[in-house]
């Protein structure tokens, strides 16, 4: 092949307009809807082949074009307001700076396999990129020290096409890091920054790419260079695509890669936030670090990385693990466990939920439950998940106790809210209401919205999103090549003024896209009532790999063919950003069908209720949160059922009554102004209960509140003094485990405290009054450790029908004496009896140190267990 030298032609913007380019490269641009107004007053038509790219677009723009808008003052003012707009965001005292004030400002660094900041930078799949995308940006909003860290992928995800007979096709088109917002980061002689990975045999080289994000920087990874072998440079070519060999290259390219490219642009960060575990491994790059430069030994390093890791898990069962056999990790990290001076079983160990199985492959989100002090579901009934889901790794402790909280997802509200429901806000909220979007009283001021502007504003939306789905469907018609009589088919599907359900998402089993088809007559007459149509709009992607899921989308086709319904329903193809958008913006009803309890979070639905879409969802996910029946409707009764089939039969049953009876006659019952009054009295009630609370400021201040600045301090506690915290604290914990072989409970009396009579609890049933006393008295063995190193304590609460303590609480006892026998201690405590009912007690040990996140960290409890005599 013929060398060839590459080179960049930059556009050349008279002086007047140099402030275009500074907008274009900085994503602030894309939730300000007068940045992008400032783009289409260009050229709107150019801006739209474009694909909404700035960069792109600037580069596209004629040179006579630019002399023009270079002498027209009305463009030069609006461009001036928005440079001043910009200037003034990056410059102004932040909510973080307000609020966190008395922290020392930590560093954190975000870590997530994709990110979802817009339809032109396409290197996201779906809901995990689109939430790290919304959390740097409220994180920007809201003034917190972030960095973000991903992968730059070449081919991004797949475009999605359907053949005539409705089969997904995937088609991957390069992307032109060139012209997207994006810049490489070089060296001062020009050169780019790169970095080193070592893989076996050979070192992989990596670029680092810069994307700015209002206040935030985001540090994408690249191995698309020349010095790579054909292989490596194919690391980063696509999202979730090839096979396990190459998502282990990958996650060690994100996670090894992506720490070692923040050093190499003078980055240190205090707080590394993995967002789900594809980016696990970098807890060992951490480890290994502070080892190579602090000279501690692995256990040391580990105490003092893992008290300043954040852990998000997306997981719902065990099957949706990112994992690797271990001839892989022999493979790719043979080489490597000996610089964390390890060995190979301590090593693998670290990503098994049973450390003596050989035959268990390596877990990430295992890796990273180890080695992070602050893991967290995405909702509230994901990290009930969650903690049964992971409670083998605590053996011992209850459940409701096991170390995974939940902060619930939400949206980034400026992003997803159209122009016209912002001007609303606007004019009714206040100039600020995105800012403060987590104070209630704010939202109260929905009610001032006069019925008829919001029910325009919602009609107009509507409007936009039926135009849009008929140009898309030419454009998929066109490319099919099918007869020109389909493309008048085209301009008349879907009708403004008929009820509008929305169901856009991945297309896999769980989701139950094809949940409405299980009666096909019934939902065919739901569809085709000419009183009262009902039409629906689906998009969606299934994975290249998911035939089940690309089925249901050639079901849903065929079923509108076989029923001729077309004008009815709608298939988007290639669902993106920008497609998610318009639908969330302009759809009645947002439909979520996931089998519970499958569904981690969601935030679709969050999206559409903030443009006044009302919800219809099963209990799964943020929707168990967000429910009231006066926001929107609930499919079933959350219950959770051994049969697939029958659960998808009563359910699909349930959102045909729901419609039927609930819906449709709701939507329809109009006034004499032709307002659905009642309706738009739902919406108000959506919008004012759920936009303040299911967003990503209150989000992000809840990480930042709950483990950035606690992590962040316990850091730099740790790591002062030369390390010697994090030594002595390593120190503690191997000497309690060596110790707690020899702990035992000896003996536990139990007193009834202002009860006439026997006061001693016979260790059979016992009835007490109510308001009664229970004093306990724990005899307990710790050989030569302290008293200030355990924390004995009674475990109580209701009991279920096989005697365990279900809810349970802790009182803490206090330290009373030491026995006579060497190394034994008498421990008092108390629990009043204020609940009538079966209860239940029991006494435990556990490690105690103020150094804890928690007293889990070790995995250490100590029951009191019943006689062998007695078990007997």
């Amino acid at each position: 092949m013929p060398k060839v030298r590459n080179f960049m032609v930059l556009p050349t913007l008279p002086e007047s307009l140099k402030d275009l380019e500074t907008i274009a490269k900085n994503m602030f641009w894309s939730w300000n809807p007068e940045f992008v107004d400032l783009f289409k007053r260009i050229d709107s038509n150019l801006w739209t082949t474009c694909g909404h790219n700035p960069v792109k677009f600037l580069c596209s723009v004629s040179h006579d074009s630019f002399k023009a808008l270079a002498e027209n003052e009305g463009f030069l003012c609006q461009l001036k307001q928005a440079a001043e707009k910009l200037k003034s965001y990056l410059d102004a005292k932040t909510w973080y700076e307000k609020v966190c004030s008395k922290h020392t400002k930590p560093l954190i660094a975000y870590f997530s396999a994709e990110f979802g900041l817009h339809e032109c930078l396409p290197i996201y799949a779906g809901g995990l990129g689109i939430l790290a995308g919304d959390h740097l940006k409220s994180a920007s909003d809201l003034g917190v020290p972030i960095v973000g860290v991903g992968l730059l992928y070449h081919k991004g995800y797949f475009r999605q096409h359907l053949n005539i007979d409705g089969w997904q096709q995937e088609v991957y088109i390069d992307n032109d890091f060139y012209n997207m917002p994006i810049e490489l980061i070089r060296k001062k002689n020009g050169e780019p920054l790169t970095i080193g990975v070592d893989f076996p045999g050979r070192c992989v080289s990596v670029q680092i790419w810069c994307a700015s994000v209002g206040r935030v920087k985001l540090y994408l990874l690249d191995t698309n260079l020349e010095p790579n072998s054909s292989v490596d440079r194919l690391i980063t070519a696509s999202l979730y695509g090839g096979d396990s060999e190459l998502r282990i290259r990958q996650e060690i390219i994100l996670g090894i890669g992506g720490l070692r490219a923040l050093s190499v642009v003078n980055i240190e960060p205090t707080v590394c936030h993995m967002n789900e575990g594809h980016a696990a491994f970098v807890t060992l790059e951490r480890i290994r670090k502070l080892q190579s430069e602090k000279n501690m030994t692995f256990d040391e390093a580990a105490e003092a990385t893992r008290s300043a890791n954040v852990f998000t898990m997306h997981t719902c069962v065990k099957a949706g693990l990112d994992e690797f056999s271990v001839n892989l990790m022999d493979k790719y990290f043979g080489d490597y466990f000996p610089h964390l001076r390890i060995n190979r079983k301590q090593f693998l160990t670290l990503g098994r939920i049973l450390p003596d199985d050989e035959l268990e492959p390596f877990k990430m989100a295992v890796l990273a439950l180890k080695l992070s002090s602050y893991v967290n579901g995405v909702s509230k009934l994901h990290g009930e998940i969650s903690r049964e889901l992971f409670s083998s790794l605590w053996p011992g402790l209850p459940v409701d106790e096991v170390p995974i909280k939940s902060i619930t997802n939400g949206v980034h509200a400026s992003s997803w809210t159209s122009d016209e429901m912002n001007s609303l806000y606007q004019k009714y909220l206040g100039p600020n209401w995105a800012d403060e979007i987590t104070d209630t009283s704010v939202w109260n001021n929905i009610e001032q919205i006069p019925d008829e502007e919001l029910w325009r504003v919602h009609q107009c939306c509507k409007e936009r999103l039926i135009v849009f789905a008929r140009n898309r469907l030419k454009a998929q018609i066109q490319r099919r090549g099918t007869y020109h009589s389909e493309m008048n088919w085209a301009d008349v599907v879907l009708d403004p003024e008929a009820l509008t359900i929305g169901f856009a998402r991945r297309f896999a089993s769980y989701k139950r896209a094809n949940l409405l088809l299980k009666d096909p007559q019934r939902f065919a007459k739901l569809l085709s009532d000419t009183n009262r149509p009902v039409q629906i709009i689906f998009a969606g992607k299934a994975h290249p790999k998911d035939t089940e899921g690309k089925d249901i989308i050639r079901q849903i086709i065929n079923f509108a063919n076989k029923y001729d319904l077309r004008r009815n329903i709608v298939f988007l193809e290639d669902y993106d950003i920008n497609v998610a958008k318009v639908m969330v913006q302009g759809v009645d009803i947002w439909l979520s069908s996931p089998r519970r309890p499958m569904e981690a979070s969601s935030t679709s639905g969050m999206k559409a209720a903030i443009n006044g879409c009302l919800n219809m969802s099963t209990l799964d996910g943020w929707w168990c949160e967000g429910y009231t029946p006066d926001v929107g409707w609930v499919i079933g009764a959350s219950e959770i059922y051994d049969d697939h089939n029958y659960q998808d039969l009563v359910e699909s049953q349930a959102i045909y009554n729901i419609l039927e009876n609930e819906i449709v006659p709701f939507f329809y019952t109009r006034q004499a102004d032709n307002l659905p009054r009642a309706w738009i009295y739902r919406m108000k009630n959506s919008i004012n209960s759920i936009a303040p609370v299911f967003n990503t400021h209150r989000m992000v201040a809840e990480y930042t509140q709950n483990c950035y600045n606690p992590a962040a301090q316990r850091w730099r506690y740790l790591t002062a003094e030369a390390m010697s915290r994090a030594r002595a604290l390593s120190m503690w914990k191997s000497n309690m485990k060596t110790a707690w072989s020899e702990f035992a409970i000896k003996d536990v009396q139990v007193q009834i405290n202002d009860v006439p009579g026997d006061t001693r609890i016979s260790t059979k049933h016992s009835q007490l009054k109510f308001g009664s006393e229970l004093n306990i008295e724990a005899l307990v063995k710790l050989g030569k450790v302290s008293p200030d190193d355990v924390s004995v304590e009674v475990y109580h609460g209701p009991v279920d029908s096989r005697g365990n303590i279900t809810d349970g609480s802790t009182v803490r006892m206090d330290h009373k004496e030491a026995s006579s026998q060497d190394g034994e201690h008498w421990f008092v405590g108390s629990i009043p009896c204020k609940t009538s009912g079966r209860r239940g007690l029991a006494v435990r040990i556990m490690p105690r140190n103020d150094d804890l996140v928690n007293p889990y960290d070790l995995g250490l409890i100590l029951w009191e267990k019943i006689p062998q005599n007695k078990q007997a």
